[in-house]
């Protein structure tokens, strides 16, 4: 027992010292969301937009920057979270080979990156709810923070399929940033009201956007739509768990056993003597 949880320990401790070095990352947790979401309160109109809640069925007439704040913390924290999960498997992906290669159990690897996905996304929900609170007061602050947590970890998920499966960084990049526009744009009440089509159930951050705005404008709380992200973050999970398992296996496989550049002394056979050929006189 005490081996596993030391072998859990040294992954996990290595995972956030990955983070901690992706400077990039803590200059947009740090920058990004609280001007995105103070640049969202300032220059928005404050006028009343009005939407009909899909979750439930209610109609919602909110000023429009505070809204426009929910959705750019719901963009920014899961662009942020996928962002450090995709760099982090990404440029670990050889580190992560040796270890498996080394004999390392792959299960301690997984679990220190769950444990490392889900300190950052708390972290950086909690920040995006604290900055939002500053403005103004939502109605529900504890289920706006647990659905930014729950968008972040499925987006974290996908950062890690995308870090395990594409082989370039642009490539990871471009599909981070897409998926996330596309995602959140189509669910923006600001476009038009609130789409009305029932695709967008099926969008990675339905469950999220839908909790976070009944927590931002009204009393009830959405159990439902929380389960919702949490089976999108399962599946992405699944996904992200099914390629890094691929690509250790493959680095297993691909290992050759060492042998010996000499045979071994059992196998050694004793040359025969060489025979002098007398000439006859």
């Amino acid at each position: 027992m005490k081996r596993h949880l030391r072998l859990y320990v040294t992954a996990a401790r290595f995972d956030l010292i990955e983070h901690a070095r992706n400077r990039l990352a803590m200059v947009l947790v740090a920058l990004f969301i609280p001007s995105w979401i103070s640049l969202a309160h300032a220059v928005i109109p404050s006028q009343h937009v009005t939407f009909r809640l899909r979750a439930t069925g209610r109609l919602l007439a909110p000023a429009g920057n505070q809204i426009t704040q929910i959705t750019g913390a719901l963009n920014a924290v899961t662009l942020i979270t996928g962002f450090m999960m995709f760099a982090v498997t990404f440029n670990g992906g050889r580190f992560d080979r040796r270890l498996a290669m080394a004999g390392y159990p792959r299960v301690h690897l997984v679990l220190a990156k769950t444990t490392s996905l889900t300190l950052a996304s708390g972290s950086i929900a909690v920040y995006a709810t604290a900055v939002i609170c500053a403005a103004w007061s939502p109605r529900q602050p504890v289920q706006l923070a647990a659905a930014l947590f729950c968008g972040a970890m499925t987006y974290g998920a996908l950062g890690v399929v995308f870090g395990s499966l594409l082989r370039r960084e642009v490539e990871g990049m471009f599909a981070l940033v897409m998926t996330s526009l596309v995602d959140v744009g189509l669910q923006s009440p600001l476009a038009g009201g609130g789409t009305k089509s029932a695709a967008v159930r099926f969008l990675p951050t339905y469950g999220t956007m839908q909790a976070a705005t009944a927590a931002g404008f009204t009393h009830r709380p959405l159990p439902g739509d929380l389960a919702v992200q949490i089976l999108w973050f399962a599946g992405a999970a699944l996904l992200g768990l099914l390629a890094f398992h691929r690509r250790t296996k493959d680095a297993l496989t691909a290992r050759r056993p060492w042998r010996p550049p000499w045979p071994p002394r059992h196998r050694r056979t004793a040359r025969p003597a060489a025979r002098t050929m007398s000439t006859p006189r």
